[in-house]
């Protein structure tokens, strides 16, 4: 089964069972600045399953493109990637344990559908703790089902737990599905240990409890599931391939990569593992560039990320013979792969090319310069009897220079020099501790815990937009936004810098809008509905067909997913701290209110 099929069955599966198909989001999740990519399929829906009510209802499916970089390092090896695909079935307040789980076990065992054998199955439930009692319900129920005793483990906190996604809030128990690869394992064998012999194929999450700020847990009246099933993991399972890598999901690039560096995959692993890293990666720049946001390759947040895997992607490329730019023929052949399920990826095929070329060319850039910093340092390096290279220098022409530690040892070796990489890497660790340390400063708070400041400087993002399209005209268009407990940052497409006459009447306005104490009023209509209406809606292919429409009196009306205040006098005083430029084309706001 490939992996389109797995798609739509997974959709016309719970469709049947009264399910509502949303569309996927935005690898940049809009609004909340605890995390720089959307990493799973709930992510987007985070707000509903904390209360808000879904213009879909109450039973949700979809699949949702997703990045994870907590692993990059891993990458290359048969299942870790950091672009994935997640299936994911949602209920809001609806049915709760019993339904999940049968309908899980129907889609994955019935003839229909998966036809999964019932032998190749076990489940992994939680085990209960001082404070959340054994999760004996959903053990109860795989029995039911026909799983046996001995294919039903009773795990801790580490494996069947989720949330709650800040300091409090909702939360539960999980039950995961895994799956016999048939390989041989260890002696310590069994679901949840990386060996090789069971591959995690869903997870079914129960959020019954509300954690409170003293520690405790309360049971929830409004009870929520949320499943994920990985469509590479499962398209793997399903085609009886041992690694991800092996299905269509790569091996178009993969040939592709063949050809260019006429290196054979399977003839090497040290090869083999380069090209894996490299197919992973240009399939990630693909997405992140063509995506809703337009990632580009920068020093900063998402960009930065990005930056990384391309040159990452382009290093690897040096150990298979590809000297020389590459990466825009493998990047097509991932546009056409996805082009059917993610259309948005062939409209912005010219933008992707001219944004992976550039980062070529800049990190061409980089190692002649990085060369030519080497070629300096190299008479005091060959006077060193140790004819080695500290570890402070490598880490100075990689931090500085941008210049990869592997390229140092090439060159080193090149000259009878070596490289001193335990100092490196200890360098490395320090420069990797400072910044998840700035990470947690920059990334504290935001949309995800809808607190009221957070809720506040949100709705006011709305009297920004229509501020300052009253103010530079209408042709200003959110280009996106990032809140914080502290402040708000919105960036909109205007050509030049705002003067300080324009940002004082922009707040004038805003601030006139608050003191009126207008109404916040919210409906849910159809898109089409919404335009007709005026509405802004400027992020259109992420929208359903049905969705929540802001008014703010008669002065604004947006749609968007919220939260809000539900009068403007709640903001309280508006201010401006700052306005620039992003990029190309787009300025920055930076406001408080107080």
């Amino acid at each position: 089964m490939t992996a389109q099929e797995l798609r739509r069955k997974y959709i016309a599966f719970f469709v049947e069972h009264g399910h509502a198909e949303i569309a996927g989001k935005s690898l940049v999740p809009e609004n909340d600045p605890t995390v720089l990519f959307t990493t799973a399929g709930m992510h987007p829906l985070v707000p509903y399953i904390l209360g808000e009510e879904h213009p879909g209802g109450t039973r949700l499916v979809n699949y949702q493109k997703c990045i994870r970089t907590g692993d990059i390092e891993d990458v290359g090896d048969s299942s870790h990637l950091t672009f994935f695909e997640m299936l994911g079935n949602w209920s809001l307040g609806d049915y709760f344990k019993q339904e999940s789980i049968r309908m899980s076990f129907e889609f994955l065992t019935s003839p229909q559908w998966l036809n999964i054998p019932i032998d190749r199955l076990a489940v992994t439930v939680f085990a209960g703790d001082d404070e959340v009692p054994r999760d004996d319900e959903s053990a109860e129920l795989w029995r039911e089902l026909g799983i046996p005793e001995e294919r039903i483990y009773f795990l801790g906190r580490e494996d069947n737990w989720w949330g709650p996604a800040g300091q409090t809030g909702p939360c539960g128990p999980d039950t995961e599905i895994f799956y016999d690869t048939g390989m041989p394992g260890t002696a310590e064998s069994r679901p949840g240990i990386s060996d090789g012999k069971w591959m995690e194929i869903w997870n079914n999450v129960f959020m019954q409890y509300n954690k409170q700020a003293d520690g405790s847990y309360q049971p929830m009246e409004r009870k929520c599931v949320d499943t994920g099933m990985g469509v590479e993991r499962t398209s793997t399972v399903l085609q009886g391939k041992a690694s991800v890598y092996q299905t269509e999901l790569f091996t178009p690039v993969i040939a592709s990569l063949e050809g260019l560096s006429g290196v054979r995959y399977g003839d090497s692993e040290e090869r083999d593992n380069s090209i894996r890293i490299i197919s992973d990666h240009i399939k990630t720049a693909v997405f992140l560039i063509g995506d809703e946001a337009g990632v580009v390759p920068s020093n900063l947040g998402q960009g930065y990320v990005l930056r990384r895997l391309i040159r990452r992607a382009l290093r690897h490329g040096r150990k298979v013979g590809l000297e020389d730019a590459f990466l825009e023929k493998p990047a097509a052949i991932v546009v056409d792969m996805y082009a059917e399920v993610y259309p948005r990826l062939q409209q912005q095929r010219d933008a992707i090319m001219q944004e992976l070329g550039k980062e070529e060319e800049k990190f061409m850039r980089t190692l002649r310069n990085g060369e030519r910093e080497f070629q300096k340092m190299l008479p005091n390096l060959e006077r060193n009897p140790k004819r080695e290279i500290p570890g402070r220098l490598a880490f100075k022409l990689y931090d500085t220079y941008g210049f990869p530690i592997e390229v140092t040892e090439e060159l080193a070796a090149e000259h009878g020099l070596t490289v001193d990489r335990d100092g490196f890497d200890q360098a490395f660790r320090k420069h990797q501790e400072k910044s998840k340390m700035d990470d947690n400063q920059t990334f504290k708070g935001g949309l995800a815990d809808h607190s009221e400041m957070t809720t506040r400087l949100h709705t006011a993002t709305h009297l920004l937009h229509q501020a300052l399209r009253d103010v530079l005209g209408d042709h200003v268009h959110q280009k996106g936004s990032n809140i914080t407990q502290e402040r708000l940052r919105f960036d909109f497409n205007h050509p030049d810098k705002m003067t300080p006459e324009q940002i004082a009447e922009v707040e004038r306005i805003v601030n006139e809008k608050i003191q009126a104490d207008l109404p916040v009023v919210m409906e849910t209509m159809t898109l089409q509905e919404a335009r007709d209406k005026g509405s802004i809606a400027i992020f259109s292919d992420r929208y359903e067909e049905v969705v929540k429409v802001y008014r703010i009196g008669d002065y604004s009306m947006e749609v968007c997913g919220g939260p809000h205040v539900q009068h403007t006098a709640e903001l309280g005083n508006f201010k401006i701290k700052k306005e620039q430029s992003s990029s190309a084309g787009v300025r920055r706001i930076k406001a408080v209110v107080s």
